[in-house]
């Protein structure tokens, strides 16, 4: 073989080398998405054909300026939750969120967004200011407020990865997608590949069974608003 030749097939197998790890790496990085969809498959439904439970947990996200009131993601899914307590579909609310987050106390603007121009009754709506995350959520769900089975609302790129990690924590969840009116498609678009990248802390929160950022006692909130 000349030299040039030679020097030819180094480069390729180089090339595949370097092709073949980087698939691996790929499917490295992508098994704990892998996990969070597949794990959800057959849970997810539009809200016409969710389950009837008691319980729709909504998970809380950024609010505007002011605090006060809801960013359009979040809207979605309070108008969501509305939609299902309106259809008998669920009881009782419970949101959560971060109650000292960097935009506002996302609970509290939760509540008064379902309480006031959405129309829940203000005793069906129960507040968790310490779902820091979607894994503090619904492990509080199922700890604190003692929650075995819910309906969960989130936007779809979100809720594959909620359904998940809340059936793992032992809540029989099924997730219903949250309408987004306000969402540009570039919005949407980077919000997915954010997902991607938070089901690998997902699945290491999942492994080394993390306790909640924030431990609080039984909380009989939930239900109290089911027996009222």
């Amino acid at each position: 073989m000349t030299e040039p030749a030679a020097r030819a097939a180094r480069w390729r197998r180089r090339l595949t080398r370097a092709a073949a790890l980087g698939v691996a790496v790929l499917l490295l990085v992508s098994l704990p998405w892998l996990w969070t969809t597949i794990a959800a498959r057959g849970h997810l439904h539009p809200v016409a054909e969710a389950p009837t439970v008691d319980v729709v947990i909504v998970l809380g996200t950024a609010v505007t300026e002011d605090g006060r009131q809801p960013g359009p993601r979040l809207a979605g899914r309070l108008e969501t939750a509305a939609e299902l307590v309106h259809r008998q579909q669920a009881r009782v609310v419970l949101v959560s969120g971060d109650g000292g987050g960097a935009s506002g106390d996302e609970p509290a603007a939760m509540t008064l967004e379902l309480t006031g121009r959405l129309g829940v009754d203000p005793r069906q709506v129960i507040a968790d200011p310490h779902g820091l995350d979607t894994y503090d959520s619904c492990r509080r769900a199922r700890e604190v407020y003692g929650i075995e089975r819910a309906l969960i609302v989130t936007q779809s790129y979100h809720l594959s990865r909620a359904v998940t990690l809340c059936r793992h924590l032992g809540i029989d969840a099924e997730g219903v997608p949250a309408r987004c009116s306000g969402c540009g498609s570039a919005q949407l678009a980077r919000k997915a590949a954010r997902d991607y990248l938070a089901s690998g802390k997902a699945a290491w929160d999942a492994i080394r069974d993390r306790p909640p950022t924030v431990t609080s006692p039984p909380d009989p909130g939930v239900s109290d608003a089911l027996a009222r």
